[in-house]
């Protein structure tokens, strides 16, 4: 097994473990790469200002670098650094953190009705939700959701040539639908009230914020129900007390998450513990990894709802922290709540699943039939 494999490996945990016995970065000669896997050495990648989120020669991949996908991608905020990070961020971050969790939870509810199979469940609702609160109208929200989901497809080094050409489609949908007129109240007023460059960096960065919801988390809500299928006792536990949801989500982030490595690419000679990087060495970062080191969450590997202290990577550290976690948990909670309240009966044996294609995500891909109603 590899680093990259792992991610969607049955059950990675036994691995990353062996991993952490390195106390400092360990170099993948294999891979060409470091490996930082204990939640210290984590968190001080993601934390040091010479680990950058794209190589300094290659702001956009190459595969997409001269196509309309990749001129989205070269103005989002969680992509670049300096001022084209802190003044999006600036905005967006105060924006979600201004949203009413009770109001989230009535959407969640309003669009879950909607929701057949799995894929909607988990890839079409989180999108919906966001997007409804951008004052997308009703019967735009399926396109929405199916185009940011064609846009995060092209991201990875393993999409098909039809993927990144649909992917040039959806960011045209996409940029359509928000150079239109929508309703300036809530969410998007928050947005569009502060000091953008310009309408493309705006955009681009609400696409940002449809994508950043997309594949984490369906993630989350997926690995959820899985977890939710081997444990039935969860299940009654949570059916007696609904309010444990939040904790239950909390705890499958750290336990299985759904994004399981990032990376860093170093601009800057830099020494990260006791090893010295060099410029144009990459590092892989396996969040995953630190979510179960036992100095970060004593006895990691047992699924505790009441851990006290909890601390998750699965959604970043430092300056690129993913400013969306409350929104992730929230929808996620929400969801989970809403298929156990539709079909509690879903979980009284395991569901049949595999894993979507990635290197960095863990996304169940389970049986067409699974939570049809």
């Amino acid at each position: 097994m590899t680093p990259l494999e792992a991610a969607t490996h049955a059950d990675p945990y036994a691995y990353y473990a062996r991993l952490r016995r390195n106390e400092e970065l360990l170099f993948d000669a294999e891979l060409g790469l470091w490996v930082a896997s204990r939640a210290e050495t984590v968190g001080a990648v993601l934390a040091h200002p010479d680990c950058r989120v794209r190589p300094p020669h290659e702001p956009v991949p190459p595969a997409i670098a001269q196509r309309a996908a990749g001129q989205v991608f070269a103005r989002l905020m969680r992509m670049n650094e300096g001022a084209a990070h802190r003044c999006p961020r600036a905005i967006i971050e105060p924006a979600l953190a201004a949203l009413d969790t009770q109001q989230m939870a009535v959407v969640v509810k309003q669009l879950s009705s909607r929701m057949n199979t799995p894929d909607e469940w988990m890839f079409t609702l989180p999108v919906s939700v966001v997007a409804q609160l951008l004052g997308v109208p009703s019967e735009q929200l399926k396109t929405v959701a199916d185009s940011t989901r064609d846009f995060v497809a092209c991201l990875s080094p393993l999409s098909s040539a039809a993927q990144l050409q649909n992917a040039d489609a959806g960011v045209s949908q996409l940029r359509q639908v928000f150079s239109g007129v929508l309703a300036e109240t809530g969410l998007l007023a928050l947005i569009r009230r502060g000091d953008w460059q310009d309408a493309e960096v705006l955009n681009a960065n609400l696409i940002g914020l449809l994508s950043q919801t997309c594949e984490a988390t369906a993630g989350l809500i997926g690995n959820t129900l899985v977890l939710l299928s081997r444990r039935p006792d969860l299940v009654e536990q949570i059916q007696r007390a609904p309010t444990l949801v939040t904790a239950l989500v909390e705890e499958v982030a750290r336990y299985d998450s759904p994004v399981q490595n990032t990376r860093r690419f170093v601009a800057g000679r830099c020494t990260i513990g006791r090893r010295v990087v060099e410029v144009g060495d990459t590092i892989l970062v396996l969040l995953a990894a630190a979510n179960r080191d036992p100095d970060a969450n004593p006895d990691p590997d047992t699924f505790q709802l009441e851990r006290a202290q909890r601390r998750v990577f699965s959604f970043g550290s430092g300056r690129h922290h993913c400013p969306g976690q409350t929104l992730a948990l929230t929808i996620a909670s929400h969801a989970i709540l809403a298929v156990l309240q539709r079909q509690p009966s879903l979980f009284a044996s395991a569901i049949a699943f595999s894993y979507w294609p990635s290197l960095n995500g863990r996304i169940p891909r389970f049986d067409s039939t699974v939570l049809q109603r």
